[in-house]
């Protein structure tokens, strides 16, 4: 009988094994099909540009795809590994180093930005918040039509400053919520003056080399980045390399390149306080007031909104040639990011959708 006995357990263990774990590979493919359809909307052209995508629940990845070509010209393929340039979600980086700098008691965000540029007008009206939160009042020097003539030149963060502080403001701090570039042009500026470092320099001291993030930079289209991204526009019928631009105009608000790994690695560091304590996390991530006391859908570098009454904290991107989108679903601590290398690509809409799907099938069953 023992003989016998020893045959049919190892057939029972594996009937066992595949009854409990064929299930859970079952509808993780499933899962992983859903989002494939939902991206094939959006990036439908696998000889193109096209954009890489992951998606992580508790800091662990449970979708990562490349679609479409990182270089026409060569012909090559797009991979999970390749770097691209983030746009404005580089605004989480400068909101996150404000608020290093208040943890450190080298500033408050209740500062008048006059304390730190004494001859920026009104600047004793205008704080950091306001700059932080897109409620200053000052203009976006991305809608100014001269622009153009500083577009491909190399700016101090001082010139960027002067090139936009004399323009009529568009209404008083505090007044309404207007997304707003210049902002975050004037709080780079402010971490150089607190921190005594250049901001590229303090952004990878910081946070890239305390959290790992290797394959993080401020952009160049100079130096050799391996694995880089190329970007591309669409103009008619046809794809070209996109224009070029001085990464020291957008700056502090826009001219950082990252990976979907590195970005895991970002969100893990702020979801575990990694960098910030719990009182500063909590800053970036909170709703404010208008003077109106009429609450607005933006904390510090952040949108703090709702999907289908699913409340998530997101922010995009989009520069000359790349867009990006990023949605973290603190209920569920799933993350959700896209970067594009064509602003033909809109990843927006896409990464919600996503994060959404994920969210139904994983929490509420399929």
């Amino acid at each position: 009988m023992k003989p016998k006995q020893t045959k049919i357990l190892p057939g029972f263990l594996f009937i066992l094994i595949c009854s409990l774990f064929l299930p859970a590979a079952v509808k993780a493919q499933k899962l992983s099909d859903q989002i494939d359809r939902l991206i094939s909307t959006v990036i439908s052209d696998q000889q193109g540009p096209g954009g890489v995508f992951m998606v992580a629940r508790k800091g662990e990845v449970i979708y990562q795809k490349a679609f479409g070509k990182a270089n026409l010209e060569l012909g090559v393929n797009l991979s999970t590994e390749n770097v691209f340039q983030l746009g404005s979600m580089t605004k989480q980086f400068t909101a996150v180093s404000v608020l290093l700098l208040e943890q450190e008691g080298k500033l408050k965000v209740s500062d008048p930005i006059s304390k730190y540029i004494p001859d920026y007008p009104a600047g004793n009206e205008i704080t950091i918040h306001h700059l932080l939160t897109h409620t200053s009042g000052i203009k976006d020097f991305t809608k100014m039509k001269s622009l153009a003539s500083i577009a491909q030149k190399e700016m101090t963060p001082k010139m960027m400053v002067d090139f936009f502080k004399d323009e009529p403001v568009d209404f008083a701090p505090g007044e309404r919520f207007e997304y707003n570039n210049s902002g975050y042009v004037i709080l780079g500026y402010l971490i150089e003056i607190v921190s005594e470092e250049k901001y590229a320099n303090f952004i990878q001291r910081h946070i890239f080399d305390r959290l790992g993030m290797d394959h993080s930079y401020y952009a160049s289209d100079k130096k050799v980045v391996y694995n880089r991204a190329y970007g591309y526009q669409k103009k008619e019928n046809a794809y070209v390399n996109k224009t070029a631009i001085n990464f020291s105009v957008p700056f502090a608000s826009g001219a950082l390149m990252s990976t979907l790994t590195d970005l895991l690695k970002w969100q893990n560091a702020l979801s575990h306080h990694k960098l910030l304590n719990a009182e500063e996390t909590n800053k970036a991530f909170s709703r404010y007031k208008l003077n109106n006391g009429e609450l607005f859908n933006y904390g510090y570098g952040w949108h703090i909104k709702e999907l289908d009454s699913l409340p998530v904290i997101a922010h995009g991107g989009s520069i000359f040639g790349f867009k990006s989108m990023g949605v973290y679903v603190p209920g569920a601590d799933i993350y959700v990011i896209g970067l594009t290398n064509c602003d033909c690509n809109s990843p927006t809409l896409l990464i919600e959708n996503i994060a959404k799907l994920v969210v139904t099938h994983l929490t509420k069953g399929d």
